[in-house]
């Protein structure tokens, strides 16, 4: 009698690719795991063999493919780029038309968009997913980001949809106590079919980059923190600790409140103050803010974010430039409880413009790309699972199902209240800032976007005279049609000037 084929395949066992692995046992589908290394996917697999058969390892890609039911699914967890095309060359030799491939990695949406096209092009169906959440995320429930087409993700849906993150129905928190061989029963998975091709992706880059942001507000919050009421990295795990039980809930919070109360092990000192100031990236943040630029879409937050780990990569120079430039002192008298308030409501006006450019950023894909997305949805999968998880995305959800056109985050009546009410605070604080000499780019490029969007005229009606003037660029008139041009032979000397 020969052996029941596995639902499943997974090629990469990094950690993520095991985490997955386990996670999709756990939900009772038999998986299939292949590593280029046998020795690595021996090894995991006798590490939990509590699994049993529901976790068979093969040390032979042809062996791996024949395990597989019809029409076989293969998840890919391998590094994004060269790896990932050879391993797709690869698999492409044993699998046969109809077989679905799941690229799971941090792929470029322009590589997914080509890769789609080269499959399909074969026979074969081609998903690019993306998969956030970390290593605990892939463990016990991630936020699940798929493209593709609709006959795959009809495939892939019952393990995407069991495998993902919980939330509550009526709240949207995220449902938590998942652990290995106990995972969590019931509430609203956090998978949603994104679109066609590259969409998946695109929006899992578009994640990372709201991701960036946030980072890099609570960062500036805890340098206000530091720098203008002198605060110990122990008062200000209370003051986040404090903030994750309001409307600045969210893991990030969480865990800035956790990072802030570590010892560290050697010193004894707040870790905090141990660590080098110098933050890596891996390049999704950079696709975000190139994506706006391409797209002409006024994503400068992300962009800030980005340049901020930039800045903080020549601590050499810095180090140098600080025993020679100079700048203002601050000077205290802050009201703590007072300041404490105000710094709460910036870094939340600062959220809402930040989130707000990503949906736009989006929404201005769609039409690049032709997909249809639902951007409800798309806030309804990251309430749970990811990195940017956040009692916060319940509210975009709301916004979207009172109007699913919604032109910008800024104009629902939630998000237009929120900042009317809490606007002086952010400006005041951007403020003591700057007359403090402490860098809030974050927070200054999102109150710049705000103040932006909210004016019916700017000022590039001088800037296109400008353009006028030295290259003909040409301009439109606010008393002629939209879409007419005009220029004018710019006047030279002895040519009439409007008098001062």
């Amino acid at each position: 009698m020969s052996e029941e084929k596995s639902e499943i395949g997974l090629v990469g066992l990094a950690v993520m690719g095991q985490n997955l692995a386990l996670n999709i046992a756990d939900h009772g589908f038999k998986i299939s795991v292949y590593n280029r290394t046998a020795s690595k996917t021996e090894a995991f697999v006798a590490k939990n063999d509590y699994l049993g058969s529901q976790l068979v390892g093969h040390a032979e890609i042809v062996d791996f493919v024949a395990s597989l039911k019809r029409p076989r699914k293969v998840i890919i967890m391998v590094q994004a780029g060269k790896a990932t095309d050879a391993v797709i060359g690869t698999l492409t030799e044993h699998l046969e038309k109809g077989d679905i491939i799941i690229d799971g990695g941090n792929a470029k949406w322009t590589d997914t968009i080509r890769r789609e096209k080269e499959l399909s092009g074969q026979g074969f169906h081609f998903v690019g997913s993306g998969v956030s959440g970390g290593e605990e995320g892939a463990r016990f429930g991630p936020s699940l980001m798929p493209g593709g087409t609709q006959e795959a993700w009809g495939q892939l849906k019952p393990v995407w949809e069991a495998i993902a993150s919980k939330v509550d129905p009526e709240t949207g928190e995220e449902l938590r106590g998942a652990s290995a061989g106990n995972p969590v029963v019931g509430g609203v998975p956090c998978a949603a079919y994104i679109g066609e091709n590259g969409a998946g992706h695109y929006v899992k880059m578009v994640h990372n980059g709201i991701e960036y942001g946030d980072m890099q507000m609570i960062c500036e919050a805890y340098d206000l923190m530091k720098h203008l009421l002198g605060m110990t990295p122990t008062e200000m795990a209370e003051v986040f600790k404090k903030w994750n039980e309001g409307p600045l809930n969210s893991y990030l919070v969480e865990i800035t409140a956790e990072v802030l109360a570590q010892a560290d092990p050697e010193t004894g000192k707040p870790l905090v103050d141990i660590i080098l100031d110098t933050a890596g990236q891996k390049g999704t943040g950079k696709w975000t803010s190139v994506s706006a630029l391409d797209m002409g879409v006024p994503a400068a937050t992300v962009a800030e974010a980005v340049f901020a780990r930039c800045m903080s990569a020549v601590k050499e120079e810095r180090v140098h430039a600080a025993t020679l430039l100079k700048g203002p002192v601050a000077e205290g008298g802050l009201d703590r409880e007072d300041f404490l308030k105000k710094i709460h409501d910036a870094l939340y006006c600062s959220k809402i413009c930040s989130y707000a450019q990503g949906f736009q950023l989006m929404r201005e894909a769609q039409k690049e790309y032709d997909w249809k997305l639902n951007f409800g949805e798309i806030a309804q999968i990251w309430r749970g699972g990811c990195i940017i998880r956040a009692g916060f995305l319940q509210k975009i959800t709301e916004a979207y199902a009172l109007d699913a056109e919604l032109a910008n985050l800024l104009l629902d009546p939630y998000f237009r209240q929120s900042i009317d009410e809490t606007q002086s605070n952010w400006r005041e604080v951007i403020v003591k800032a700057v007359e403090a000499g402490v860098p809030v780019p974050t927070f200054v490029s999102a109150l710049s976007y705000y103040d932006s969007y909210r004016n019916a005229r700017l000022p590039q009606n001088l800037l296109q005279g400008q353009r006028d003037f030295f290259g003909a660029h040409t301009y439109e008139r606010v008393d002629k049609e939209r879409g007419n041009f005009y220029h004018i032979d710019w006047p030279v000397e002895g040519r009439p000037q409007l008098e001062a």
